[in-house]
Order: structure tokens, then sequence, then C-alpha cells
């Protein structure tokens, strides 16, 4: 079992509060979180990688407690070792693809020098094919040419955990299913588990060797 977490959370008052309460025991490698929009999906990937703190329970990956509400325990995003992939990328603007990928290989706030080779990246930038667009701004590229960068960068580290939000929701469906295709590769080959969420049945029929489906905040049984 890859992942422990059992979290609960209130989100406004009265009428229009939302209740997120959620266990979720993943013992297989790739996990699909399955469920309409404002299920609480993202707040739960979330939760995983640190961006929420919940008011009560816990978060493990492969046996180390990242998040204890009763034992005072909130592991910061930075230290997780998680890959986040956000619904939008989150790419940098200002920074070319392969300073992009670079980012999450330096601490602190300086950004990668514009000049510099490292081979893990290059080594990924090479696995989904955008070694010919290191020097190119997000802005110039493609949307598959976008969700490849922030693919590399989340994996660029070596995380213990993927964590996608929605990663093919952007792009039309050809394309979707071709980088469905490149991203079961990597995973084959690297073998790092994911959690990926998703209210498209395709992706629970590509990835979801583990489905957990979600409404209301709450896991139906």
């Amino acid at each position: 079992m890859w992942l422990d977490l059992d979290i609960g959370q209130r989100f406004g008052s009265g009428t229009s509060a939302f209740a997120l309460q959620v266990a979720l025991r993943c013992s297989q490698q790739r996990v699909v979180l399955f469920g309409p929009s404002g299920a609480g999906k993202s707040l739960t990937l979330k939760a995983v990688a640190g961006l929420l703190r919940p008011e009560r329970g816990h978060v493990r990956v492969h046996g180390k407690t990242l998040f204890d509400a009763a034992g005072h325990t909130h592991v910061p995003p930075q230290r997780r070792g998680l890959g986040y992939v956000f619904q939008d990328y989150a790419l940098f603007p200002h920074l070319s693809v392969r300073q992009n990928v670079a980012f999450g290989l330096h601490a602190g706030w300086l950004n990668p020098r514009r000049g510099a080779r490292d081979p893990r990246v290059e080594q990924w930038l090479q696995a989904f094919r955008i070694d010919h667009l290191g020097d190119q701004y997000p802005d110039q590229i493609s949307g598959g040419q976008r969700q490849r960068t922030a693919l590399a960068r989340a994996l660029v580290t070596g995380p213990g955990a993927l964590l996608l939000d929605e990663p093919f929701a952007a792009l039309d469906h050809t394309l979707r299913s071709h980088l469905r295709r490149e991203l079961e590769a990597v995973l084959d080959r690297t073998g790092i588990p994911m959690l990926l969420i998703s209210h498209d049945p395709e992706d629970m029929e590509v990835f979801g060797q583990q489905v957990v489906q979600l409404s209301e905040g709450r896991v139906l049984d």
C-alpha cells in the first residue's frame, strides 16, 4: 500500500457548506480518483501534495507520515518528494521549456540558468520528445507540448509518486489518446505509482488498476 489517506475538512457554512471526508488505501500502482466536478477530487489531491492542510486525519506515502493532525505533522509540499501536474500545467511563462523542467531540481528562488544542460533534464526532454523545443517558451508551444513539459518537470526529480489533476482535459480526443499511451509507457518503465483524478471514463479504462469513486466529498462504496 503506497498511499494511506484519511482526511476531513469542512468548507463554508450553512447551506453552502461542503464537507470533505475521504479515506483511501491505494495498493495498486495506478489509481484513478473518479467523479463529477465538485466531488472533492482536486481537494483530495491537494491534501496529498501538501497544498491543503486538513482539519483532521492523516496522509502517509510509502509508510512515511506527511500529515497527521493529531501529531501536528505537516511536511511542506517541496519536501514531500511527490510530482504534481496541475490541470492548467502551471508552467512559468518567463522560463524556457528546458528551464521549466529543470526548476524542480533547484532549491530556493533562483531560476535555472538558460544555458545550463543537466543530464536529468535532457533525459526527460528526450523521453517526451520535446528536446527540440528546449529553448522555446510556453506560449510558443502547443497544448500537448505544454502537457509533456509539465510531466517532464514532475518526473525529473524521481518522485515517490505522481499526482495528476485532469491532465488530459484541455486536449482534443486524438492527442489525449496519444499522450495516455506515452504516460503509460513512462509508468511501465519507471514503476512510479500514480494518483490521477478525472471525470473521463477513458482515463478510468486506461489507468484504473484501482478506481475510487468520489461524490459530494465522500468515497462511494
